[in-house]
């Protein structure tokens, strides 16, 4: 049975690629992510991982496909993934010397379009950040289009005082419960 990524995220191919794991295809669903009024971090992105892998799952019949959406929280407050210096310094600001969650949820549809999901929650904390750590962070280039205007993978985990949780769920892909949900859908 094919296997589809439902995400364009060059670190989500990664990461399946260190469980063995080569999608059939990529194929990102490409939705409107807006945060809904009052939508709490975890539903909004189990919410997101869902309507991806149904979008997905309607133009490969057949296949199991495979989504996911990482949120970064702060609080019940959701950052928006970083598309300009301004954002990610905001972001980053927010971020320094305190403890946020970071939340992915996946979802699966298979070819009979049942649908399974998980969710993995991790906890960092970051250090304080000075202005010259934001700048230094900001000129490494490692925060455009991340949530939370970071990535763990990158620069900023030099400034990582804790980490409870999955650090490849931080990443975008918890590997663990990856491997759990193909193994549910038979891969």
């Amino acid at each position: 049975m094919a296997l589809i990524l439902a995400s364009a995220s060059p670190r989500r191919l990664d990461l399946l690629a260190r469980l063995g794991v080569v999608p059939d295809g990529v194929d990102a669903a490409d939705l409107d992510e807006t945060v809904r009024p009052g939508e709490r971090p975890r539903d909004h992105a189990s919410r997101l991982a869902h309507e991806k892998a149904l979008a997905v799952a309607a133009r490969h019949p057949g296949a199991i496909v495979l989504a996911a959406d990482t949120v970064v929280a702060a609080g019940r407050r959701i950052l928006p993934k970083a598309e300009d210096e301004a954002t990610a310094r905001a972001c980053l600001a927010l971020l320094s010397g305190r403890r946020h969650r970071v939340i992915t949820a996946l979802a699966t549809v298979d070819a009979a379009g049942t649908l399974r999901q998980r969710l993995n929650e991790s906890i960092v904390t970051f250090q304080r950040l000075a202005a010259a750590d934001i700048d230094w962070l900001i000129g490494r280039g490692d925060w455009q289009g991340k949530a939370g205007g970071y990535a763990i993978q990158g620069a900023a985990e030099a400034f990582v005082r804790q980490l409870s949780g999955s650090h490849s769920g931080v990443m975008g892909l918890p590997l663990n419960e990856t491997r759990l949900l193909l193994a549910a859908n038979g891969w």
